[in-house]
């Protein structure tokens, strides 16, 4: 009797383990979440084995110090790895990770590599731009929790990062690291704002930003009404003037009748600027900026989503060179590193510097 009490004992052993490989969430603790599109899903608390599907998933993940979770990730990562500074400062401990699937803007509101998925064997799936249903759909077909997040409109700083940050952070046992990463944004605006609050409008140049990336790289027409930036400064920017919102065109004739005081290049869009700067040198020369060498190149953050850290760090450079006076005690270098390693937990200016060159320094082909 004894030995089969043991034999039943050791049975039920290998059950629950084989239970648990097969059915993570059975290992840990059960919460009940919202995503972002209103679901309620069941995930396991604090899981040990997370992927990231979708544009901007990994960056929320590795400015919540959980990086060390992921088991998989999209080719994307891998075959475009400039312009993502979490990718530049992470990217190294996750490269030899397996693939689950080729990601990138192409993937948005798709159903995954099914396959590649399951092979990595998930607790816990988070993806950004999910429709509900799709997300229902998936997670039924699959058996693991689909937690859907957001960035909110494309191109833009909407709030309800902060809501996906927070969820990660619930999910994650990191609400502290989230409230600290949302203090931090909080209170680098606030930083901002009052820097520039007793500047008069007389007294603000007015300012382009051109070379914005939209689906691809653009030339210097290519410009943002709300430039994130130049909204956190206050500035007076051109292109705001009109009735359009959002990206926009601004054609070559328009930027001349303009002609801003101060025009700021995306370092995504530096290379056709150059490119067009050397067959049509009389255009840009017609526009003071261009001409007195008030030009300066600001890095991209919209890639992949938006980049919240590269955000702040150019708010900086634009303040510093649009109001110096205000900023005198900001060293471009030291704030960078400094907004870096907070989000990031390494100083990569080093590397952005190589890839776009010095923040807010004039293009080489001025210098």
């Amino acid at each position: 009797m004894k030995t089969l009490r043991n034999l039943l004992t050791v049975f039920l052993v290998l059950v629950f383990i084989i239970l648990i490989d097969l059915h993570p969430c059975l290992a840990g603790e059960m919460i009940e979440i919202t995503d972002m599109t209103g679901r309620q899903v069941s995930v396991i608390k604090n899981p040990d084995r997370i992927i990231c599907l979708g544009t901007g998933t990994m960056r929320l993940i590795v400015y919540l110090q959980s990086q060390h979770k992921i088991i998989g990730i999209e080719d994307y990562e891998n075959r475009f790895p400039l312009g993502r500074p979490y990718w530049m400062a992470r990217g190294g401990d996750l490269a030899h990770l397996p693939s689950i699937g080729p990601g990138g803007p192409g993937a948005i509101n798709k159903e995954p590599d099914l396959e590649k998925v399951l092979a990595v064997k998930p607790d816990v799936i988070f993806i950004t731009y999910l429709d509900r249903d799709k997300a229902d759909a998936l997670q039924k077909k699959i058996g693991i929790p689909v937690v859907v997040l957001t960035y909110g409109t494309f191109g833009t700083f909407d709030e309800k990062i902060y809501e996906s940050m927070r969820l990660c952070g619930r999910i994650l046992d990191q609400q502290d690291r989230a409230e600290a990463v949302i203090r931090f944004i909080e209170n680098s605006r606030k930083d901002l704002l009052k820097r520039v609050a007793k500047i008069p409008k007389t007294k603000k140049p007015f300012v382009y930003i051109g070379g914005i990336g939209f689906r691809g790289a653009h030339g210097i027409e290519s410009t943002e009404t709300e430039y994130i930036p130049f909204e956190w400064v206050k500035a007076k920017h051109v292109a705001k003037q009109g009735a359009q919102k959002g990206h926009i065109f601004l054609d070559k004739e328009k930027i001349l009748s303009c002609n801003p005081d101060i025009i700021f290049l995306d370092g995504g869009g530096n290379e056709l600027i150059r490119q067009d700067y050397a067959k049509k040198t009389s255009f840009y020369q017609a526009l003071g900026a261009f001409k007195n060498k008030k030009v300066y190149m600001l890095y991209a953050f919209n890639s992949y989503m938006t980049n919240i850290e590269t955000v702040i760090v150019d708010t900086y450079a634009v303040g510093k060179i649009i109001y110096p006076e205000n900023f005198k005690d900001v060293k471009m270098d030291e704030k960078a590193d400094e907004v870096y390693s907070f989000f990031l937990g390494r100083p990569i200016y080093k590397k952005m510097e190589k890839t776009y060159g010095k923040i807010g320094e004039n293009p080489s082909y001025l210098q």
